[in-house]
């Protein structure tokens, strides 16, 4: 069995995160794709993030209508700070017979080496990586040669574009009360709508309910 793995704080999950599933899915012959919100993060000010019950609702929002999608609350359920080297080896224990794949952008595999535990994660995992506009493609396969060399790494890059969407960008529309249609599945709108949710640059009393 081949399992993607997409991770990250979904802070909210958008319509770029599903597209870079899909086509991960697609590109690697994926048996399922796990979309796993981080639980505490020690790279991000949690000041900043909705809380997991919020983020894990939208993700499950999201992905319902797609039968290859699947919501893991590891890093959720697990206590302390999230590290993706922890989560490679339990789901590599649980699924002993799979075969594991990172999905990350460019900016991921360019800095994975400053990760805790990079030697772990890559032998758990082979990295599938989407290319972004601002990257240079011939800094990207000497960094693909220079993991494979380090750590004996698979990398594969996705033949895609990047699309200009990110959470940070859809957060500052709904501050500003602009439309986030399109950027967004109606489901998770519609939760986000219903519960108030990033109605401030940070995460109000109401979030945290």
């Amino acid at each position: 069995m081949k399992i993607g793995i997409l991770g990250g704080t979904f802070n909210p999950i958008h319509t770029g995160h599903l597209i870079l599933a899909e086509n991960a899915y697609e590109f690697m012959g994926l048996d399922q794709v796990l979309f796993i919100p981080s639980g505490v993060s020690y790279l991000k000010d949690m000041n900043e993030i909705l809380p997991a019950h919020h983020r894990l609702k939208l993700v499950e929002l999201a992905i319902a209508s797609n039968p290859h999608f699947a919501l893991s609350t590891i890093e959720t359920d697990r206590k302390g700070n999230s590290y993706t080297y922890e989560t490679l080896k339990e789901l590599k224990a649980q699924n002993p017979d799979a075969e594991l794949y990172f999905i990350c952008g460019a900016d991921v595999m360019m800095s994975i080496h400053t990760w805790k535990e990079p030697a772990t994660i890559l032998k758990y995992a082979s990295l599938v990586v989407a290319p972004r506009n601002d990257t240079d493609p011939d800094l990207m396969n000497r960094q693909k040669e220079a993991l494979a060399g380090d750590f004996q790494a698979k990398v594969y890059i996705l033949n895609t574009a990047e699309l200009d969407i990110s959470s940070s960008m859809i957060r500052d529309r709904l501050i500003h009360k602009k439309s986030v249609r399109y950027y967004l599945p109606d489901p998770v709108i519609a939760y986000i709508q219903e519960h108030k949710l990033y109605e401030s640059e940070t995460v109000s009393e109401k979030e945290q309910e």
